[in-house]
């Protein structure tokens, strides 16, 4: 039987500078879905890479003293970089300047005029190169100097040019319509309120074209102009399943995608322009869209103006890789905005981490270790308190997996440290030190059991902690061919007498000096 399939994306990144944590926290949320899928029997294409196209890339280049192409290469392998150290899992990494995107983007292009979408004509209006977004005079800011900025406070300057224009008047009402029949098609459901607003006050035709400079897609038929940057950008999600070949293996198999996961900034993009593009050339849009909020450093606003932009590697090689996977992951509600501090790392990876999970599996494999000649005891008579942990236990996948699926990364860590904290107050309580002489066969009974709730939290913490997971794993004897999600349950249950290496610390405190 066919495994069920998830497509999941992180928006491309533009390359006109070095990764930040705000990419790194988009790649990770999807890392953690698609190792979660995974584990959970499904068939994952997990998809990111950068965008390379537009005028504010041409012009980093030329400010960096280089030709965009150079420098889109180089710039384009730092995100690869990236996904190394911070051990994503991606399946593919497209970048735009790729032959297989152009030719998607103007078959693309070829059916929205073959279906009357687009026409050409003139633009004159406001535009953000930051932004790579055009904005209407209502949507301007006075910014403290009297100049007119776009909303997120980008510098916008006056365009006119020639321009082909996609008929977005025409698609509000066909959104408001699938945003009523799909309500969670845009989460958190703050998000959707917001594209609902900005469809019901009413769309303007796009501008999909440029002519004032040639760094990006060919029109097709009109080498003048070069596509809309976003109109391109977009379109990678459909070119790495396969686009335009519908009937190719990989865009029947994973086409519409399940989630895309981006930044608030580039909601509208994604929830209003993407889906009337596709519903006008007649594809189907994605299931869902899913816009989390940004990271502050101590309470600022990051920028490269202050010069307190957070570099990913530099908080990795500090705190080390699955620490601060968790801590983006657990510190802030997912889609809220977040602030990034040493102090508050430190006390998660000291308090959660080391205190609560490391503590648990450092104690219980060391009695184990020590009383029960290294080897899993065997179980006896199981009483009510045991029942308990372990129907808590047992219950963990399916809790979790309802908070996955909505992208409820935190209240996903929450319910497993739910079991973590029962789990310490069930060895405290049990007190199995003091039963070795006492009652043996108590000792072993409460040991197996503790051993078996590790084992399912580890197995359920891989998606989030990828290498300290396994090193439990390792140490309570499970084969890597025995810890996928089917494992979870009584089913699956550690086996009496299995011998165990020697324990080792898997989360060490933090010195934080």
């Amino acid at each position: 039987m066919a495994r069920p399939t998830y497509y999941v994306t992180t928006p491309i990144y533009y390359v006109n500078d070095a990764p930040h944590i705000g990419h790194a926290y988009t790649t990770l949320a999807c890392d953690v879905l698609a190792r979660f899928k995974r584990l959970d029997g499904f068939d994952v294409k997990f998809l990111t890479g950068t965008d390379e196209h537009g005028q504010k890339v041409a012009e980093s280049a030329r400010a960096a003293g280089s030709d965009p192409k150079t420098f889109t290469d180089r710039v384009s392998q730092n995100f690869r970089d990236l996904a190394e150290v911070m051990n994503f899992t991606n399946d593919d990494f497209i970048r735009t300047t790729e032959t297989r995107h152009a030719i998607a983007c103007q078959d693309l292009w070829r059916r929205l005029d073959e279906r009357g979408q687009i026409y050409l004509g003139t633009y004159a209006g406001w535009y953000s190169v930051r932004d790579e977004a055009y904005y209407a005079e209502s949507e301007l800011i006075e910014g403290p100097d009297g100049k007119r900025r776009a909303p997120s406070g980008a510098d916008v300057q006056w365009v006119e040019e020639p321009s082909y224009f996609f008929r977005l008047s025409e698609w509000g009402d066909r959104l408001l319509e699938m945003y009523a029949e799909r309500p969670e098609s845009v989460l958190p459901a703050g998000r959707r309120n917001e594209v609902l607003s900005f469809i019901r006050g009413g769309l303007n035709d796009l501008s999909i074209s440029r002519t004032s400079f040639d760094w990006g897609v060919p029109v097709p038929g009109d080498d003048a102009h070069i596509m809309y940057v976003w109109l391109d950008a977009l379109t990678n999600y459909i070119t790495a399943v396969g686009f335009p070949k519908a009937d190719a293996n990989e865009y029947a198999t994973y086409w519409p995608a399940d989630l895309h996961m981006v930044g608030k900034d580039i909601l509208r993009f994604h929830a209003v322009y993407w889906p009337a593009f596709l519903m006008a050339a007649g594809l189907e849009p994605a299931q869902r869209v899913f816009a989390h909020g940004w990271w502050t450093n101590e309470g600022e606003k990051i920028s490269k103006s202050l010069g307190n932009i957070i570099d990913p590697l530099a908080i990795v090689d500090r705190y080390g890789l699955d620490p601060v996977r968790y801590f983006l992951l657990r510190e802030v509600p997912f889609g809220n905005d977040g602030d990034f501090s040493h102090r508050a790392t430190v006390n998660r990876i000291n308090g959660d981490l080391a205190n609560d999970f490391g503590n648990l599996v450092q104690r219980v494999l060391s009695m184990i270790n020590r009383n029960c000649a290294a080897r899993v005891p065997e179980p006896g008579t199981l009483g009510e308190a045991d029942l308990a942990l372990l129907s808590s236990a047992h219950g963990l996948l399916e809790a979790v997996r309802d908070s996955i699926d909505v992208q409820a990364f935190h209240e996903a860590l929450e319910i497993i440290w739910r079991v973590i904290r029962a789990a310490n107050g069930y060895v405290d309580r049990q007190a199995p030190w003091t039963l070795r002489t006492s009652e043996p066969e108590r000792m072993a009974t409460v040991l197996y059991v503790l051993a078996e709730v590790i084992r399912h939290l580890a197995i359920i913490t891989q998606p989030f902690m990828p290498g300290s997971a396994g090193r439990i794993l390792d140490q309570i004897a499970v084969g890597a061919d025995e810890r996928d999600f089917s494992r979870l349950g009584p089913s699956g249950a550690i086996s009496a007498g299995a011998a165990l290496p020697k324990p080792e610390g898997v989360f060490p405190r933090f010195a934080d000096d």
